[in-house]
């Protein structure tokens, strides 16, 4: 694998995590907390895959730019600013989210769980539509 292909990885493991997530989220619904458990732990580790080769490329490729113009450039970057925002602070978010979920702190755990899940799955699907949109459309 070369630098060049890092941002299809990102993509995959963006989507990975926002499947993972759902399929946590689905879990503990039905009050499956083991599996619920597994898929979120899932989810940390690929975010955590996602976050060590985005840095690498990052590092390697430097900043890329939106090549479209026009509408396609108002949507792209009103897609990537909260992306960027909110996935600066989804970090510490699962952080304690998953410090919580595991010593089983339940109730701050679904407090804290119910502000992470969605913001977490926002950052993971408009990574993958900032993927499409900057490495796909042009």
């Amino acid at each position: 694998m070369e630098v060049r292909d890092l941002p299809t990885l990102n993509a995959a493991l963006n989507a990975t995590s926002a499947l993972l997530l759902t399929l946590g989220w689905r879990e503990i619904k039905r009050r499956r907390i083991e599996v619920h458990r597994r898929y979120m732990i899932a989810a940390c580790v690929t975010s955590s895959l996602f976050l060590t080769s985005y840095v690498i490329y990052h590092a390697q490729a430097g900043s890329v730019p939106f090549p479209g113009q026009g509408f396609a450039r108002l949507v792209y970057f009103s897609i990537l600013i909260p992306h960027v925002v909110l996935a600066a602070a989804i970090v510490p978010l699962v952080l304690v989210t998953l410090g919580r979920g595991l010593v089983r702190n339940d109730a701050a755990h679904r407090r804290i769980a119910r502000i992470t899940l969605p913001l977490w799955l926002f950052v993971s699907v408009t990574g993958v539509i900032v993927y499409v949109m900057l490495y796909r459309m042009y």
